[in-house]
C-alpha cells in the first residue's frame, strides 16, 4: 500500500477524507480534555486544595485575611469597632430611671450652653438664624420642583417628615431639662415638637444632596458647613439629644435614595436606575 502522503497527491478525494477523519478524531479528543480538567479540579478541591484553615475558603488563612484588611480597611475597621461595642455595651452602666439622660454631645458643648443661657439676646439670635438656614431649605426644596421641575428632593422632604411625625408619635421623649426656647426658633411661636429625628437636620442633608446631582458643589458645601453650626446649636441650646442629629443625618440619606428609587421605579425597565441627573424625573410632572 503506497503512504498516506502519495496516496494523498494521487486522489485528492481521498486526501479530504483523510483530513476530515483527522478533523473529527482531534475534534472528539478535545472534548475529552475539558471534562478530564474538570473533574481533576474537582478531585483537588475535594483533597483539601487551597490555603484556608481547616478547608474553609482561601480568604480565611492568615494571608487572605491581611489581604482583605490591605483591599478593604473600611470594613476591617468597622469589624473592630462591631468587637469594641460589643464590649462596652456589655459592661457599660446603665441610666437607672428617674436618671437624667447622659448626652456626650450635651457634655461637649456645656461651655457653650452656659454662654448663651447667660445671655437671653444670643438664645434669639441663633434662634433666628437657624430659622433663616430652614427657610434656606425650604425655599431650594421648592425651587427645584416649581421652577426646575425636580420633584426629587420634594418628594424625599415629604417621606422624611412624614416618618418622623410617625416615629414621634410612637415614642415621645422627655424634654432635656437645660433646654434654652425661644419664640425665634422654627416652628416659631414655642410650639411643641417631636426630638426624635430632627427634621432641621434632615432637610438640609436632602437638599445639600439635591445640590450635589446638579453639580452646585458649592452651595451644597456651604448647606453643609450651616448644617454643621446648626448641629452645634441645637446641642447647646439642648434643642435635640445627640441620637436625634445622628438620626436625622441619615435619614435625610435614606429617604433621598428613596425617592430616587421611586422615581427611577416610574420611569420603568430600570433604564434610569442610578441616575445622578434628576432631568429623566421632568417627564413625570406632564402626566
Amino acid at each position: 500500500m503506497p503512504p498516506p502522503s502519495l496516496a494523498a497527491a494521487r486522489d485528492p478525494a481521498a486526501a479530504t477524507t483523510t483530513t476530515t477523519t483527522a478533523a473529527r478524531r482531534r475534534g472528539k479528543e478535545a472534548k475529552v480534555h475539558p471534562a478530564a480538567d474538570e473533574k481533576g479540579a474537582m478531585g483537588a478541591a475535594a483533597a483539601g486544595g487551597g490555603e484556608g484553615w481547616g478547608g474553609l475558603p482561601e480568604w480565611c488563612s492568615a494571608a487572605g485575611v491581611a489581604g482583605v484588611i490591605r483591599r478593604h480597611p473600611l470594613p476591617a475597621l468597622f469589624a473592630c469597632g462591631l468587637l469594641l461595642f460589643m464590649a462596652v455595651e456589655y459592661t457599660i452602666p446603665m441610666v437607672r430611671p428617674g436618671a437624667p439622660p447622659l448626652d456626650l454631645g450635651f457634655v461637649a458643648t456645656q461651655g457653650m450652653h452656659d454662654a448663651v443661657a447667660a445671655r437671653p439676646w444670643l438664645n434669639e439670635l441663633l434662634a433666628a438664624l437657624n430659622t433663616v438656614f430652614v427657610a434656606m431649605q425650604a425655599g431650594y426644596i421648592l425651587w427645584a420642583i416649581l421652577a426646575e421641575q425636580r420633584p426629587r428632593a420634594a418628594v424625599a422632604a415629604l417621606m422624611m417628615f412624614t416618618c418622623r411625625g410617625m416615629l414621634g408619635c410612637a415614642t415621645q421623649l422627655p424634654l432635656p431639662d437645660e433646654f434654652l426656647g425661644s419664640g425665634m426658633d422654627f416652628p416659631v411661636g414655642n410650639v411643641s415638637f417631636f426630638l426624635f429625628f430632627s427634621g432641621h437636620v434632615a432637610g438640609a442633608v436632602i437638599a445639600a444632596a439635591d445640590m450635589r446631582r446638579e453639580g452646585r458643589l458649592a452651595l451644597a458645601r456651604l448647606y453643609d458647613a450651616l448644617n454643621v453650626l446648626q448641629v452645634v446649636r441645637l446641642l447647646a441650646c439642648r434643642g435635640h439629644y445627640t441620637i436625634d442629629l445622628a438620626v436625622g443625618v441619615g435619614a435625610g440619606i435614606l429617604f433621598d435614595t428613596l425617592a430616587g428609587c421611586y422615581f427611577d421605579a416610574k420611569n420603568g425597565d430600570g433604564k434610569n436606575a442610578h441616575c445622578r441627573s434628576c432631568q429623566c424625573h421632568k417627564a413625570l410632572l406632564a402626566h
